[in-house]
């Protein structure tokens, strides 16, 4: 057996919680010392706590390695250490080989130079030369998809081109290792999905990858091996299938309940969903004790605006155990948009017509936000769903793969903070 080109043993970093102190000028300390004598003989006190704890992992050359897990598990600290960016608190790691970092797409960028200066600037700073960067240039470019505003400064770029040529140049890095954390939602789908090949194409190459993403989609695509980490710790660590469907199970116990106040979320907060309801009903629009393939589901949603934000997008998605998407409903597609003001309260309901999934276990994700401009909030696993098999769902056996945008109605009203009656919008 080849040895690893990645072994760590028993690596661990502890970090401060809180603030650091403001200010170390002298002044400042004679000033304390006259107020409170005593506090210059008292250490101070520091909460602290492991971000990772007693990590150890071998990678052989050629593995294709996925990290998942909650946010706030280790997985980017891990990567971190690995990188030589951040020195472990314990522990020690070996790596054998050109290291390449995809920790955060955009590190260089300046706003004022041009897409082409800007890739030269990037690429330099990720660790390619300027004949590498030359040679790949025009294979960059049309990456990106950006031939004719190459020479335009960055700064008129809109957020989907600025981040679509800085994943186009740390893309195109050939080290020997790869160490790439959540750099593949980027863009819009077409992009993304453009960008999922190009990290196949690394893997197919021979390349030692290690991958940090929250999509079970592409871990299951791209990896041969797959460790959750939980609190800082190594979970599990085994086959890909075994560890995503682990990972959900999980999920499903976390997503009990209607209230979402503490459910992991992504986005600015300007507004944030704060419960959601999922009712199967049949055909004449009862409602059911279960769910099965082929009847109707009225989903609930009510979120509360903090700040004033432009017309949004509301999006409900469902995703299967491989954490593919299944259903993707969104206002949008009835030329709707939700635009709230501080103090408001949206109550949001979509009817569903003949769900045709396969009995099993789904998850349901909320989304609000524009395209790729601004995602307000965002809880990728806000509910579940059990559809069970039996006699009605005999017809629905056969689905295919894919999003499967079923037939829907929405009906959206908005509350005011004075008031009990809301409008429709």
């Amino acid at each position: 057996m080849t040895p690893p080109v990645i072994h760590a043993d028993s690596l661990s970093k502890r970090y401060r919680r809180g603030a650091l102190q403001q200010t170390t000028l002298l002044r400042d300390h004679l000033s304390r010392a006259l107020k409170s004598p005593l506090s210059v003989f008292r250490r101070p006190k520091h909460e602290t706590f492991w971000a990772l704890k007693d990590v150890s992992l071998d990678v052989r050359e050629g593995e294709v390695l996925g990290l998942i897990g909650r946010n706030g598990a280790g997985k980017t600290t891990l990567l971190k250490i690995l990188s030589r960016i951040t020195r472990p608190t314990q522990g020690w790691a070996e790596i054998h080989g050109r290291v390449g970092s995809l920790l955060e797409v955009g590190t260089g960028f300046h706003p004022e130079l041009t897409g082409r200066e800007n890739t030269f600037l990037s690429g330099a700073i990720l660790g390619m030369s300027r004949s590498e960067i030359a040679r790949k240039f025009d294979e960059i470019v049309a990456f990106a998809e950006l031939e004719k505003f190459i020479d335009t400064p960055v700064k008129h770029y809109s957020s989907g081109m600025y981040v679509r040529l800085a994943f186009a140049v740390a893309a195109h890095l050939e080290p020997e290792i790869l160490l790439v954390d959540e750099v593949l939602a980027v863009g819009d789908i077409n992009f993304q999905k453009k960008c999922l090949g190009k990290m196949g194409d690394v893997a197919r190459a021979g390349r030692t990858v290690v991958l940090i993403s929250h999509s079970m989609a592409a871990i299951n695509a791209l990896c041969s091996r797959c460790i959750i980490l939980d609190k800082g710790s190594v979970e599990f660590d085994g086959s890909t299938g075994e560890a995503t469907a682990r990972y959900y199970a999980e999920s499903l116990d976390a997503t009990d309940g209607a209230d979402l106040s503490t459910r992991p979320r992504k986005g600015n907060g300007k507004a944030r969903f704060t419960s959601i309801s999922v009712q199967p009903l049949d055909s004449a629009g009862r409602p059911l004790d279960i769910a099965y393939p082929g009847c109707d589901l009225s989903i609930d949603v009510e979120l509360n605006c903090t700040s004033d934000f432009a017309p949004a997008n509301l999006a409900i998605i469902f995703y299967d155990s491989a954490g593919y998407r299944v259903i993707d409903t969104n206002t949008a597609q009835k030329g709707e948009f939700v635009s709230l003001q501080a103090g408001q309260t949206a109550k949001a309901n979509f009817l569903l017509h003949e769900v045709l999934l396969r009995p099993g276990k789904y998850l349901v994700g909320l989304w609000l936000g524009r395209q790729i401009m601004e995602v307000i909030d965002h809880i990728e696993h806000a509910a579940t769903l059990d559809l069970i098999e039996g006699e009605e769902s005999s017809q629905y056996a056969i689905v295919f793969p894919g999003v499967y945008l079923c037939r829907f109605e929405q009906n959206i009203s908005v509350i005011q903070p004075s008031l009990s009656e809301g409008a429709r919008l």
